[in-house]
């Protein structure tokens, strides 16, 4: 009866052990899957912030002609 007693205490250790390291992948790809959405949102933010250098970018282009363009304008009208 002892044997008995030993060999299903260390069929329950075994599956203690199992299930912890069940639980402990569960988590791992738990953590996986949320840095994938993480680095999906970084990628969607990169190109946002791309489209606003363009903007800024044309803006300022677009800035620069009408400062030239008034300076042109002022100095005819001296």
């Amino acid at each position: 009866m002892d044997k008995a007693k030993i060999m299903k205490a260390e069929r329950d250790d075994w599956t203690r052990t199992y299930h912890k390291i069940l639980k402990g992948l569960k988590e791992m790809i738990d953590m996986q899957k949320q840095i994938k959405e993480i680095l999906k949102i970084i990628a969607e933010m990169n190109i946002t912030i791309m489209k606003m250098e363009d903007l800024i970018l044309t803006a300022s282009i677009n800035n620069q002609t009408m400062n030239a363009t008034h300076i042109a304008e002022v100095s005819e009208d001296l």
